[in-house]
């Protein structure tokens, strides 16, 4: 399965909508960032989206609320405007499968927390419930959200191409090959083990 990213819906810095194709079907899945401000909730709920087969909204809402953290007492009025929107689209917060926290900090100053949540689209059932990885958390200071969708199967025809040994072909291939190695990204790749989990 691909991803795509559509930029014809929201025009904001924060807001991205992934699509991908399933079963000849277009399925949506909108990722939110809102700031301290709450930029990214006010633009969603002063912009009209004529959009369909939305899965999920999800990430960082930035909004802490005795909801879903139950080691915060408060409830936020935030989180009514949140409400709000997702309400919009006839959206359900989903239930993690274990209640962990999901944002972390390395200073004394900010209370490690729960601000990164899923809605779901209130009859896809099968996908309420997701993960949270927060062994991942130091590569963002976000936990890893993780939820299971559905797939048909589908034939995908597949072409092969060999490359005649020692041609300019092959070696041609061979030296874009380590170039393309060579600049992925294994800063936050910190030992064999993480290493490990990572490509599992």
């Amino acid at each position: 399965m691909r991803f795509s990213l559509r930029k014809d819906i929201f025009n904001h810095k924060d807001i991205c909508c992934f699509f991908f194709v399933n079963n000849s079907d277009i399925f949506l899945m909108i990722n939110v960032y809102s700031d301290n401000h709450q930029s990214a909730l006010k633009y969603l709920k002063d912009t009209e989206a004529n959009i369909h087969n939305v899965l999920v909204i999800t990430r960082d809402f930035n909004i802490r609320n005795s909801i879903w953290d139950p080691s915060y007492t408060f409830h936020s009025v935030y989180s009514d405007n949140l409400f709000d929107i997702v309400n919009l689209f006839d959206f359900k917060l989903s239930c993690p499968i274990q209640q962990v926290l999901t944002c972390y900090f390395n200073n004394a100053n900010d209370s490690n927390s729960v601000i990164d949540l899923i809605f779901f689209f209130l009859t896809s059932i099968e996908i309420d419930n997701y993960g949270i990885t927060p062994k991942l958390w130091y590569l963002s200071d976000h936990a890893l959200l993780t939820i299971d969708i559905s797939i048909a199967e589908e034939f995908i025809q597949n072409k092969h191409q060999t490359n005649i040994r020692n041609s300019k072909e092959e070696q041609s291939f061979i030296s874009e090959l380590i170039e393309a190695i060579g600049n992925i990204d294994i800063s936050n790749i910190l030992n064999k083990d993480l290493l490990e989990f990572i490509v599992q």
